[in-house]
């Protein structure tokens, strides 16, 4: 089968990239995707925009790659496609309660017909033509609760819950949406499926039992909850609860808390750090006492001691600094906005959310972050009487290196074309 790759042209804000670049689950999305398909595949071709695609007469998936999408998910549309023999095109149900509270806000990947939205995801029996009828599959959403936010907190108050969907499917146009596929559709969704399995298998409950049993732990500290890779060494005051995934080479120092996490390999994680529903990437760093809550940390990143994120988005190779904060609701309550898919202020739909933090990023020590803002790639804070507090969002124009004797010394790889405009001058 034939897979062809549409590229998505816009870059994801604040990263400066693509988001076929990004991490999701802890793996580029690219990779992801490939992944996912290739028990379905056996070659590709990839369509950059203005490209013409030459006939084909053979079975083919076609998808743009800003797409996130899950093996269940994948399954479930392939097995109905083919069973249809038609061309068709994924679809979601405008009621579906995962696609329209997580998934539709801020998108503008998605294209509206009656009742349904479509997604650019295809296939096609004998090679691509110009009509595909819709392809529904029930996302089968199940509302799971996350946070009590009392009357006087916030704009929304009582039980706030994600609608997680045990099959997942995500355009990935703003940074609202990693958070969204790694932790509503990523951690709590495998969760869901954990706990799923476990009362649907009465074979796997016992193995679970059994193993917990064998190894003297509790149940989601067995060995069958947590996964933990090659040369890692883990402190014994240590506690681990699944579902986890722990990569190889990992440092587990005294006195951590892992809880439903994933985290990359080559990382070390300090004494007294707090990982609860979070993504760590590849090579990160933290120190002791950091706390990262339902938040994505991108490969080789720091986040240094006594730092909180809550619910934030975090690029590659970037530091932040010790003793910052990173808050997640507005203090007199008002709707929460974010920048959407043509990089425009809109409507979140989120009554709690943290900030992001782009690539290669230098934050110093002691900020205070307000909710929803972004910090955009290459640029560098350092606290002032000036700014200490980041209560709108930072672009590179307004990093701070721009002003310091030494700014030839910082690497800019996402504005390089900046750069090159500025020596021009």
């Amino acid at each position: 089968m034939l897979k062809i790759i549409l590229h998505a042209p816009n870059h994801v804000s604040p990263f400066c990239e693509p988001a076929r670049e990004l991490r999701i689950q802890n793996s580029p999305l690219w990779l992801h995707q490939r992944n996912l398909l290739a028990p379905y595949v056996d070659r590709e071709l990839e369509l950059k925009p203005g490209d013409r695609l030459q006939p084909v007469r053979e079975p083919t998936i076609v998808y743009r790659d800003n797409l996130f999408f899950d093996e269940a998910y994948i399954q479930a549309f392939m097995a109905e496609a083919q069973k249809r023999k038609r061309p068709v095109r994924a679809a979601f149900r405008s009621e579906d309660p995962a696609f329209r509270e997580h998934a539709l806000p801020l998108s503008t990947s998605y294209t509206p017909a009656g009742s349904l939205y479509l997604a650019d995801l295809w296939y096609y029996p004998y090679g691509p033509v110009a009509d595909a009828e819709p392809l529904v599959i029930d996302l089968e959403a199940r509302e799971i609760g996350y946070y009590h936010v009392p009357t006087y907190m916030a704009d929304q108050s009582g039980d706030l819950v994600f609608q997680v969907p045990l099959r997942a499917l995500i355009a990935i146009d703003s940074w609202v949406h990693i958070f969204i596929a790694d932790m509503v559709f990523g951690q709590f969704a495998r969760g869901a499926r954990f706990e799923k399995r476990a009362n649907d298998q009465l074979s796997f409950k016992l193995k679970i039992l059994g193993k917990a049993i064998y190894e003297g732990r509790q149940v989601l500290e067995c060995s069958e909850a947590v996964i933990v890779g090659k040369n890692t060494i883990i402190d014994p005051s240590a506690i681990i609860k699944g579902p986890t995934i722990i990569g190889d080479n990992v440092f587990v120092n005294a006195g951590a808390v892992i809880d439903n996490s994933i985290v990359g390999n080559n990382v070390n994680v300090g004494q007294g750090v707090q990982l609860m529903l979070s993504v760590v990437g590849d090579g990160a760093f933290l120190p002791f006492r950091a706390a990262l809550f339902m938040t994505t940390i991108m490969e080789n990143s720091m986040i240094a001691q006594n730092t909180c994120l809550q619910m934030c988005v975090v690029g590659r190779n970037t530091f932040i600094g010790a003793g910052n904060t990173f808050t997640d609701y507005n203090l007199i309550p008002a709707p929460l906005r974010a920048l959407d898919g043509n990089g425009k202020l809109s409507q979140s739909n989120r009554p709690v959310m943290g900030g992001c933090v782009g690539h290669n990023c230098r934050i110093g020590s002691g900020m205070i972050v307000y909710p929803s803002r972004t910090i955009e790639s290459d640029v560098v804070l350092a606290a002032s009487k000036e700014r200490r507090i980041i209560d709108r969002d930072v672009r590179f124009e307004d990093s701070d290196h721009h002003k310091m004797k030494l700014a030839h010394l910082h690497q800019t790889p996402y504005h390089r074309h900046l750069k090159a405009e500025v020596e021009s001058w």
